[in-house]
């Protein structure tokens, strides 16, 4: 393979900051890391590079001129345009977190970040939007193995045909999960998630949470389904996972 076909198969990212000292720090960076980049200084510029280039993944900053990250976000799922997007987050802001994943982004990093984990987490979207139907981060229905399936709209769930009994933050954990399927998530990752950091909640309201889904599910740690530990880090769903459009009962 030449090294122009090479470039052509790398994945293409849009980074978009109106702070030149992150995009002349980022920029580079990913390109050292195997990825072509495009750059915008602002949200309509990347509006405009997202519809004439259509990349692969979006690193969008929730706070730009013209348009934010969110805006910018909703525009393109409002175009029917699914583009894993990334989000760079203010440290602290826990609701927008949540609502930047309720409108579709893919996955978020607080700022000041480390570009070894933007890339991480880019070529994490990456593994996971490549899948068949909706991506897992837009799909209003998630399913895995044995008949598990998850209502994101209704915020219901079933195993097989009896509905879960699940608490609000325990669906939450498990929705995450399932999104981020086949992932190591370390357990602050899973505490900044359900609790932001406005909360003083140690980890162990994680593993708390953890055994309560596993209780819900009849789960055998020893021996999971679904939701594997790994010791002295955190916890990943092993089950595999699909979206669809809408909850079809079995």
């Amino acid at each position: 393979m030449t090294a122009d076909n090479q470039r052509e198969h790398q994945p293409l990212v849009l980074v978009a900051d109106d702070e030149p000292d992150v995009l002349s720090a980022v920029v580079p960076f990913l390109q050292r890391s195997g990825f072509r980049v495009l750059a915008a200084g602002d949200g309509l510029l990347a509006l405009d590079e997202i519809r004439r280039h259509s990349p692969d993944v979006c690193v969008l900053d929730v706070l730009m001129p013209g348009a934010d990250g969110r805006q910018v976000l909703r525009a393109l799922r409002q175009e029917e345009n699914w583009v894993p997007v990334l989000l760079l987050t203010q440290v602290g802001e826990a609701v927008e977190r949540a609502m930047a994943l309720e409108e579709g982004a893919d996955d978020y990093l607080n700022k000041p970040f480390d570009p070894h984990e933007l890339v991480a987490r880019i070529r994490a979207v990456l593994r996971r939007t490549r899948t068949e139907g909706p991506p897992l981060a837009t799909a209003p229905v998630l399913v895995s193995s044995f008949g598990l399936r998850v209502d994101r709209v209704g915020r219901r769930a079933w195993l097989g045909q009896r509905e879960l009994v699940i608490t609000p933050k325990g669906f939450t954990l498990l929705e995450y999960l399932m999104v981020h399927q086949d992932e190591l998530i370390d357990r602050a990752r899973l505490l900044e998630v359900l609790w932001g950091f406005e909360e003083a909640v140690g980890t162990r309201a994680v593993d708390s949470r953890v055994a309560e889904l596993r209780r819900v599910l009849g789960e055998d740690a020893a021996e999971p389904r679904w939701i594997a530990t790994v010791q002295g880090r955190g916890y990943r769903f092993v089950g595999e996972v699909h979206g669809e459009e809408g909850l079809r009962r079995v």
